[in-house]
């Protein structure tokens, strides 16, 4: 693992680089709004992807660099994820690029989402406020147009994996696949509820999900 600083408009923030021996593809991820780059999701992709074949590289936005927990702005998110997306293109210029990131990394990930990408993972897509179905993000994932993987926990308060798939129905033309971890809540990770073998088994899907969307679009025709 390897850590650099890169310069955005809104200050440092840091690449922390996991790599693969004889990488395949590069996954670039941004962390929540209130979390960072060792979310449970994050570091477990970060720890078993290099071995697949994957090179994991962990964005800090610059909030969190600066001590901050909450972001000043998407515009803010949005310009410091194009400096991490235009190093990880000049680190890995021949590599195919996956981008993502954890529910507001996700967010920001659609909205940054272009021609020389390769796909989507979003780790807990925030649909909408909890409770508040009516104020829905979908058009972030839509707009996006990317083929996608959106790993969704059943007892997420932002929305489940079945409304997540409503949208994907309702918008025929977006390529998404859904996968849902049981028992999860946003946060993806276990609780002191879950059982060693419940733990076992989201880890189990959650690689194999991701590292599943990786090859299967990188053999993809054409």
């Amino acid at each position: 693992m390897s850590t650099s600083i890169l310069e955005t408009p809104d200050g440092p923030a840091e690449l922390v680089v996991d790599p693969a021996d004889e990488p395949a593809a590069v996954l670039l991820l941004g962390h929540g709004a209130g979390g960072d780059v060792d979310g449970w999701d994050l570091q477990l992709l970060a720890e078993r992807l290099p071995a697949l074949g994957v090179t994991v590289a962990r964005f800090r936005q610059p909030y969190r660099v600066a001590g901050r927990k909450i972001f000043s702005s998407k515009p803010g998110l949005d310009r410091a994820w194009a400096v991490a997306l235009a190093s990880a293109r000049k680190s890995w210029p021949e590599l195919p690029l996956f981008t993502g990131g954890h529910s507001a990394g996700a967010r920001t990930a659609c909205r940054g989402f272009a021609a020389g990408q390769t796909g989507l993972v979003l780790l807990s897509f925030p649909l909408h406020p909890p409770g508040k179905p009516d104020k829905s993000r979908a058009a972030e994932l839509i707009a996006a147009g990317a083929p996608s993987l959106i790993v969704q926990g059943t007892k997420d308060g932002f929305g489940t994996p079945d409304e997540i798939r409503a949208v994907l129905e309702r918008n025929g033309s977006v390529d998404g696949r859904v996968v849902e971890l049981v028992g999860a809540g946003h946060s993806l990770g276990p609780t002191a509820a879950t059982t060693a073998a419940q733990t076992a088994e989201r880890e189990r899907l959650l690689i194999w999900s991701v590292a599943g969307f990786v090859e299967a679009a990188l053999t993809r025709p054409g």
